[in-house]
């Protein structure tokens, strides 16, 4: 994926009245998706891709908090929500996390968890078709070993010039829009990235 180059510096007097260097847009914290079964997204979540769940906030039988660094998923109970497209993560070790998922196969036997390794990264699905793409750690994401880098939405063709202005002029994003896909900083290493596709999208 194409990452956009950072905004030239400019003075202070400037960002107090425009943009910071990263854009307006701080963080992206949360991916919300509600899930039907507690027990199988733990399997999938914590003992698959290895993340945590908070300690302290949601630790009760109807809801889940998965930290991925400083971000998380947030995962009531619920009928299954599927996000269209790509949620992408930095894992520490992509070998460690393909002997996790191999252990969680026979608990999520008979769901569409799947995953397929790939050069430098391992495409995972979730029980309920969420599209997990987990990186090894990268200059391009930063100095962090662990956390949610992206989430990439399909859109439908034509739409993506125009989502990209949206985030630009309304929100004060640093937008990298060209080739049908927009590229939305979210602060200094996240992004939110909309790519036209042309299949009938839900």
């Amino acid at each position: 994926m194409h990452w956009p180059a950072a905004p030239a510096a400019v003075s202070p007097s400037t960002l107090r009245h425009s943009v910071n260097d990263p854009g307006n847009i701080v963080a992206f914290e949360h991916v919300n998706t509600a899930i039907p079964d507690q027990q199988l997204a733990t399997a999938f979540y914590i003992s698959g891709l290895g993340l945590t769940r908070d300690p302290y906030l949601m630790t009760g039988l109807d809801n889940m908090w998965a930290n991925i660094g400083s971000s998380q998923f947030h995962l009531p109970t619920g009928q299954p929500q599927v996000v269209r497209g790509i949620i992408g993560l930095v894992v520490p070790e992509l070998d460690a996390l393909v002997q996790r998922l191999k252990r969680v196969e026979g608990t999520l036997a008979g769901t569409q968890f799947a995953f397929d390794i790939r050069d430098g990264y391992v495409d995972t699905i979730s029980p309920w078709g969420n599209r997990i793409r987990c990186h090894a750690p990268d200059p391009r994401f930063g100095k962090t070993l662990l956390a949610l880098a992206y989430v990439e939405l399909a859109v439908p063709r034509g739409t993506s010039a125009g989502i990209g202005r949206f985030y630009r002029q309304v929100l004060g994003a640093v937008v990298d829009a060209a080739n049908d896909t927009a590229h939305v900083c979210v602060g200094a290493q996240q992004q939110l990235v909309f790519r036209e596709q042309d299949a009938s999208l839900p």
